[in-house]
């Protein structure tokens, strides 16, 4: 493929999990990239220049070019210096893969503020940050009259999309993401910048977290057989939204395993009018017929 040969990529998160394979292909497939990964614990604590300094490793090993990066995505500053690492060390940026994320879940009766703020500015501040000062660098060479072709994904999920009891501060940092994919598609288009974004299920730290949930997601005891959960099987969707090729933009995927398919937003599925304003009786009569439950969890794919 050589839609990516010669880009320079970043991809935020990228020591472990999802990232660290995107970094990986990405790395295989061409591209220049930057690998950042504050190295935190699944819930954000802690810092550690390893993990990114390793898959760094492996791509320079495979024959490709690499740099680290450990700054925190959720710091203004650290958001800066990590673009301007992509067009110091590479002289470019093409591709943007906000990946970043950890977990911290209470239901809301549970939850405290620092769990609260901690998720929602790792995920949706970090998503952010990065993307402003991307976004900034294309506006500049555009206006500079450059022609750009470059590329955002971002990562929602499921719970954002759907919801998720127990993870309030995580889903409402998710669902942000997926609006400000289509906020950014729009807003960017003019300078030549595609946003996507994926919503992924695979084995990482962080889905291994959730109870329960650490048998369904065990690999298969056959080396042989394909594993549905590896993360491995997120990355190619990364790698053709990040491509020369690739002309999609304002989309939302979510991608597990072998299934590739497109997610849609709030749509308005029945309507109710009146002559002028609404009197409180009168809605009460017009919206008794809904239910009294909340929906039921469920998941198109």
């Amino acid at each position: 493929m050589t839609g990516l040969d010669g880009l320079t990529a970043v991809v935020t998160g990228a020591g472990r999990g999802l990232g660290r394979e995107h970094a990986l292909l990405l790395g295989s497939l061409g591209c220049q990239v930057v690998v950042n990964d504050h190295g935190g614990k699944a819930d954000g604590t802690g810092q550690d220049v390893e993990p990114a300094l390793e898959v760094v490793s492996q791509i320079v090993a495979s024959g490709g070019r690499a740099v680290a990066n450990t700054d925190n995505v959720a710091s203004w500053e650290g958001a800066q210096r990590l673009i301007d690492t992509a067009t110091g060390e590479f002289g470019d940026l093409n591709v943007l893969v906000n990946n970043a994320g950890i977990l911290r879940d209470r239901t809301i009766v549970n939850m405290s503020e620092a769990e609260w703020r901690s998720v929602i500015e790792v995920h949706l501040t970090g998503h952010f940050f990065p993307l402003r000062f991307a976004a900034v660098y294309w506006r500049d060479q555009s206006k500079a009259g450059k022609t750009v072709s470059a590329s955002v994904v971002n990562t929602t999920s499921g719970s954002g999309l759907f919801g998720n009891p127990g993870q309030v501060n995580y889903a409402s940092a998710k669902a942000g993401i997926a609006t400000m994919t289509l906020v950014a598609a729009r807003e960017l288009q003019r300078y030549g910048v595609r946003v996507n974004a994926i919503a992924p299920v695979a084995r990482t730290r962080l889905t291994e977290a959730a109870p329960g949930i650490q048998e369904l997601l065990r690999a298969p005891d056959d080396a042989a057989q394909f594993d549905p959960w590896d993360p491995a099987n997120i990355s190619p969707l990364v790698a053709y939204l990040a491509s020369r090729e690739c002309h999609v933009t304002g989309q939302v995927f979510n991608i597990n395993g072998s299934s590739v398919a497109l997610d849609s937003g709030w749509a308005i599925n029945e309507r109710f009018t009146t002559d002028g304003r609404w009197d409180v009786a009168e809605l009460a009569a017009a919206l008794k017929h809904l239910p009294s439950e909340p929906p039921p969890l469920t998941r198109t794919t």
